[in-house]
């Protein structure tokens, strides 16, 4: 499958000229968040618009955030851990690509996970590390 570098490039600087969307957001949230083309093996876009799926983890600032994408794929592995449904699909939390986004983007909120789910995945992402 051939990417769509130059596509995703000319959406990338329109996310970037954004500078006054700052969305409010919470730890525990699942939101649409356009991760964009990316290189290999990194998780990236599984739509039109560049975006997946993501759990946002922990909120440094209005700016930047820790996010882990999530995945409707049946795999398992020490690298990932089960979310439950998120819209009418199963979810789960690709532990091994954890990263720091801008919080531009970020779009839609799609629910919020359980407090025990949370830490589950937070203790998942902490034993990696």
């Amino acid at each position: 499958m051939l990417k769509s570098f130059d596509d995703w490039n000319s959406n990338k600087k329109q996310i970037d000229a954004t500078e006054d969307y700052l969305p409010r957001y919470y730890k525990r949230e699942v939101r649409w968040c356009r991760l964009g083309v990316n290189i290999g093996f990194e998780q990236d876009d599984t739509g039109e618009d560049f975006s997946r799926p993501v759990l946002i983890l922990k909120g440094f600032s209005r700016r930047v955030c820790l996010i882990v994408p999530l995945t409707s794929s049946s795999h398992t592995g020490p690298y990932r851990a089960p979310v439950g449904l998120v819209g009418d699909k199963n979810a789960t939390a690709i532990i091994s690509q954890i990263r720091l986004i801008d919080t531009r983007r970020l779009d839609q909120h799609i629910t919020t996970i359980d407090k025990e789910t949370f830490e589950r995945i937070r203790k998942a992402v902490k034993d990696i590390l």
